[in-house]
């Protein structure tokens, strides 16, 4: 594997997963959109967690996890998928849209799969790096919604190895070099926490305690990498106060942070749906953000 096409689908794992079943029935594509000239499609019953490539014309060594949400319970693939990826196409960033498990659908230990399947992305495309003419310093993770919640579990190294070791790849690092966070699920805490995604994530009936636990803002440490918040004012989905709380306990660690607070977008805006308003300024601020801390040349 000493190329790579755009639309090639790389499996995270040799046969299958840590803690998933061997049956687990056909994977589910559903369209929320009711427009012939907008889709809006989701994913779940995931079994073969994997990465889709979207590559530039140019690569330029830089590579993005790219991880969807979709509040635990499907997968966005156009939204907060292929968009973001194909825009950061043309500064030279390889992308890799990440297909996760998740949480609710059977597998054991269902909690901690899409974190694990997000620590394996980073290990994995990091293994590959030399041969995929990548980086291996310059690989970031992004994570809208609750995919962000599932990206910030995982910025700092203190969280460990969420599975039984596979192979060598799991000895790698699987801390992202910088992190990107769109509109993030973080605390799963009353009263800022976004019920559905707790809810697939832990359950009805998560005590005090794995609620504290599993919220992502308690995870974080000084080794964490830079990282660029962007949302809106107006989300009535995923309260500012989760975002929020990430600031905070990253300032606390020490660990330099930007973020962007739009007046208006609402939740799930991506880069397609920010129409006229000003939160379509995001990706520009974000790509001068990647260059001054030099994941992008200037």
């Amino acid at each position: 594997m000493d190329s790579l096409v755009t639309g090639q689908e790389i499996a995270l794992w040799p046969g299958t997963p840590p803690g998933t079943p061997e049956e687990m029935g056909e994977q589910q594509v559903h369209d929320r959109s009711d427009s012939i000239f907008f889709s809006h499609r989701g994913v779940s019953h995931i079994s073969c967690p994997r990465l889709t490539v979207i590559r530039p014309e140019k690569p330029n060594g830089v590579a993005m996890i790219i991880a969807p949400g979709g509040g635990y319970s499907r997968i966005t693939l156009e939204v907060e998928g292929r968009d973001i990826a194909q825009w950061f196409a043309g500064f030279g960033v390889t992308s890799f849209i990440l297909t996760y498990r998740l949480p609710a659908e059977g597998h054991v230990n269902g909690r901690d799969v899409p974190m694990m399947d997000a620590q394996r992305a980073v290990r994995l495309v990091r293994s590959h790096a030399a041969e995929w003419g990548l980086d291996e310093s310059r690989i970031g993770l992004v994570g809208s919604s609750a995919a962000g919640h599932m990206a910030t579990s995982i910025l700092s190294e203190g969280t460990g190895l969420l599975n039984a070791r596979v192979d060598a790849i799991d000895e790698l690092s699987a801390r992202p070099d910088f992190g990107l966070l769109l509109y993030p699920v973080v605390t799963l805490e009353d009263p800022f926490a976004h019920a559905d995604s707790r809810r697939f994530l832990l359950g009805a009936d998560a005590d005090d305690e794995t609620i504290r636990r599993y919220s992502a803002q308690n995870l974080i440490t000084s080794d964490a990498p830079e990282v660029f918040m962007v949302l809106a004012d107006d989300d009535a989905s995923v309260p500012a106060e989760n975002a929020i709380f990430l600031y905070q306990a990253l300032r606390r660690a020490g660990v330099r942070t930007e973020m962007h607070v739009f007046r208006e977008g609402g939740h799930g805006f991506g880069i397609a749906r920010t129409g006229s308003l000003p939160v379509a300024q995001w990706p520009e601020l974000c790509a001068a953000w990647l260059k001054r801390i030099g994941m992008l040349e200037g």
